[in-house]
C-alpha cells in the first residue's frame, strides 16, 4: 500500500506576471520554498491556486513544473476538479501518469444525494488508477456535500482514500466521518486556509491543507502535535491566527502579497476575481509580517508596494 498522506499539504498558488501569464519559475520557487519550509507534501491545483482561471493546457503543464520539483522529495497531491467531468478525467489521467500519490476532486455542485454523488466519483475512479481525496468544500467553490453523502461515497468506491473536509463546521463533521468510514478511507485532513486545525487535529485529523504563504508555521504546529504537545499547538496557531483571519477577506491577494514581499515571487497579480488590499490593509500585512519575523524563512524582503 502507498504511504499514507499525513501532515501538512500547502495548496501551491499559481503565481502570475505583470501581463497575467503563468510565472513558471515562480512556481518552482514557491514549490521549493514549501518543501524546505517543512511541508509533509504539496497540492497543486486546488481553490487557491485559481484553478477555474487556468486552461486545461496551462493546468497541464503546471502541473508538469509542480511535479518536477515535487519528484523523490514529497508527495504530491493533483487537483483535479473542474466544471465538466470529461476535463477531470483528463486530469487524473494525467495525475496518474506522472505518479501523483492522489487526486483531490470535488462533486459537481448539482450532485446533491448519495447517488449523485457516487455515480459521479465512480465515473472518475474510473480514469486513473490513483487514489482519491474527495474534497468536501463549501459554496460557492464547491457542494457542500452533507456528511451522510460523504461517508455514502466512501464506503461505495474504495478508490476514495482520504477525505478533505471543509465544510462547517469541520470538528464535528471530521468526527463523525471518522468514527463511521470503513476501513478504506486512509485519512481525514482539515482545509479552510487552516483556521479550525486545532480541534480538527484534535478530533484525529490526519493533516491538513492551508495556503502556502505560512508554511514553517503550520509545519512547527504539526510538529509540536506529533510530540503530543497541545501547549505549543496553541501558541503557533495564535501567532499565525491574525494573517489567518487577514486572508479570509482578501484569499489570494494576501498569499500572494505575503510571498511577494518574501522573495519568493516577483508579482502579486491574480485572475479570480476578489478584493484588493489598499494602503491601509498593506500597513496592517507590514505590522502582521513583522511580528511574525523571528520565525519565517526566507524573511520579509520586500514592503508595501
Amino acid at each position: 500500500m502507498p504511504t499514507a498522506l499525513r501532515g501538512v499539504f500547502p495548496v501551491l498558488a499559481t503565481p502570475f506576471n505583470a501581463d497575467l501569464s503563468p510565472d513558471e519559475r515562480g512556481l518552482r520557487a514557491i514549490a521549493r520554498y514549501a518543501i524546505e519550509a517543512g511541508a509533509d507534501g504539496i497540492v497543486y491545483p486546488g481553490v487557491a491556486s485559481e484553478y477555474d482561471t487556468l486552461t486545461m493546457d496551462e493546468r497541464l503543464h503546471l502541473v508538469d513544473v509542480v511535479a518536477a520539483v515535487a519528484h523523490d522529495r514529497v508527495p504530491l497531491v493533483v487537483g483535479a476538479s473542474a466544471s465538466d467531468v470529461g476535463a477531470t478525467e483528463a486530469l487524473m489521467r494525467h495525475a496518474a501518469e506522472l505518479g501523483a500519490d492522489a487526486v483531490m476532486v470535488m462533486a459537481p455542485k448539482t450532485s446533491a444525494t448519495s447517488v449523485d454523488a457516487i455515480a459521479f466519483f465512480r465515473r472518475v475512479a474510473s480514469a486513473g488508477n490513483v487514489p482519491i481525496m474527495l474534497q468536501n468544500a463549501p459554496p460557492p467553490a464547491g457542494s457542500g456535500l452533507p456528511v451522510d453523502v460523504v461517508l455514502d461515497a466512501v464506503r461505495a468506491l474504495p478508490e476514495i482514500a482520504y477525505v478533505k473536509e471543509e465544510s462547517l463546521p469541520s470538528g464535528a463533521r471530521i468526527s463523525r466521518l471518522i468514527a463511521n468510514a470503513p476501513p478504506t478511507l486512509r485519512g481525514v485532513l482539515g482545509g479552510a486556509g487552516g483556521r479550525y486545525i486545532t480541534d480538527e487535529i484534535a478530533r484525529g485529523a490526519v493533516g491538513t491543507m492551508p495556503a502556502v504563504e505560512l508554511v514553517e508555521l503550520h509545519a512547527a504546529l504539526f510538529l509540536a502535535h506529533r510530540a503530543g504537545d497541545r501547549a505549543a499547538v496553541r501558541r503557533w496557531f495564535n501567532r499565525m491566527l491574525p494573517l489567518l483571519n487577514m486572508q479570509v477577506a482578501f484569499r489570494w491577494s494576501l498569499t500572494k502579497e505575503v510571498l511577494r514581499r518574501r522573495g519568493i515571487i516577483e508579482h502579486a497579480g491574480k485572475r479570480a476575481a476578489g478584493p484588493e488590499l489598499d494602503s491601509g490593509d498593506h500597513a496592517e500585512l507590514t505590522e502582521l509580517l513583522a511580528e511574525l519575523s523571528d520565525v519565517l524563512d526566507p524573511p520579509v524582503v520586500r514592503g508595501a508596494p
